[in-house]
This record gives structure tokens, C-alpha cells and sequence, in this order.
């Protein structure tokens, strides 16, 4: 079973459609037994990064996400949730992170050129870096995904598994042993996303 941690942010409806599209079987919880009992946690997100991490912090979960991540249980944060993986934020103001995964939250402003609009929204193709990642094993280089944000996952690199351009190479998806995270939305990323995520769904722990 894998929980998709419900924390009072963001509709997680297309998320567990995708889920039960492939055939797995997910809860989407906010108790802390239940991720606990999971084999796999997803942590979605969207909204503003303080908010977000507030939420997880007074619901006590993202110590309860830690522990589980630390005993080497597949972990995937999507989006907003893959930032959060990271050990900063500097979204309006400084906030830390879970700290799971080397790098900091900055705006894309400050990288990408300034004709582009902001927030980056719509398709965009994947390059892979270093060795091909388990959760791309059904996908291809230069497939298609679906991204909706302002902020990048930034000082990630020798945790970033892919990247794409939009005025500069931006971190696409990141992964440090048994937690990963993806900064498009693979449950709005059709085919090639539910492939991310049947993938995700065949990884071992640590």
C-alpha cells in the first residue's frame, strides 16, 4: 500500500486517479500509523512553500516522513513536495526544508531569461543525468512532462537525475537513495507519467 500524505494542501483527487489507473493501492492519509504501516509515502504539493511546510510541521508528519525516509522507505515528493525534500526555501523570506536531499528553493527569475513568463507552465522534455534513474526505467529521454512552477530546486546537482529547459536548464527530478522527487506533475503528464509513477512503484527500499 502507498499513502499519499494528506496535510491540507493541494486537491489530491488526480493524484490518486493516477494511482488506481495503474493498479496500485493508495490511501490518502494524514495519520501517522498509516504512513507508518505504507510501503511507499508520497508527499504531493501546491501553493506557497511556507504555508505548505507549516501545515506539515504542525500536523507532525514531516517527523514522522523523515524517520520513515531514514529507514529506507521509498519516498517521492511531487512538485511543491519535491521542494520540500530540499534543506531550504527562499520563497519570500528563509524556510528549512526536510532536508533530505542537498539543495536550496530559489526563483526561476533569477536564472531563465526575463521575455519568459513566469510562472513556467506547460510541457517540456526530460534530460537525463548520470545513469538513467529507476523511476524513468519505463520512459525515455526527451519524453514529455507536465510542469506548473515559479521556483526551482537549486545547489541540487549531484542529486539531479534530470533536468529541462526553459531559458536555462532547470532541476526536473531529483533523488538521494531511496527518496526521490519530481518537480513536474506526473499525475497530469499522461502516459509517460503513469510510467513515472508504476515505476516508483517498483522500487526497493534501502
Amino acid at each position: 500500500m502507498i499513502a499519499i500524505v494528506d496535510y491540507g494542501v493541494g486537491n489530491l483527487f488526480s493524484l490518486k486517479s493516477s494511482m488506481e489507473a495503474i493498479g496500485a493501492e493508495t490511501v490518502v492519509t494524514g495519520d501517522a500509523h498509516v504512513i507508518k504501516s505504507a510501503e511507499k509515502i508520497i508527499l504531493p504539493g501546491v501553493g506557497a512553500f511556507e504555508d505548505a511546510i507549516a501545515k506539515l510541521r504542525s500536523t507532525g508528519l514531516d517527523l514522522v516522513i523523515k524517520e520513515e525516509a531514514g529507514k529506507g522507505k521509498p519516498l517521492m515528493g511531487i512538485c511543491l513536495g519535491m521542494q520540500m525534500l530540499l534543506e531550504k526555501s527562499f520563497e519570500y523570506g528563509e524556510f528549512e526544508g526536510l532536508g533530505l536531499i542537498k539543495g536550496e528553493v530559489r526563483c526561476i527569475d533569477e536564472v531563465i531569461p526575463k521575455e519568459l513568463k513566469i510562472p513556467h507552465i506547460g510541457w517540456n522534455s526530460l534530460k537525463f543525468k548520470g545513469e538513467k534513474h529507476p523511476i524513468f526505467k519505463y520512459i525515455n529521454e526527451g519524453d514529455f512532462v507536465y510542469f506548473v512552477h515559479s521556483f526551482y530546486g537549486a545547489k541540487c546537482a549531484e542529486n539531479t537525475i534530470a533536468t529541462a529547459e526553459y531559458g536555462a536548464e532547470l532541476t526536473a527530478a531529483v533523488a538521494n537513495k531511496n527518496v526521490c522527487g519530481c518537480q513536474f506533475h506526473p499525475e497530469k503528464s499522461g502516459n509517460v507519467g503513469l510510467n513515472i509513477l508504476r515505476a516508483f512503484c517498483e522500487m526497493e527500499g534501502e
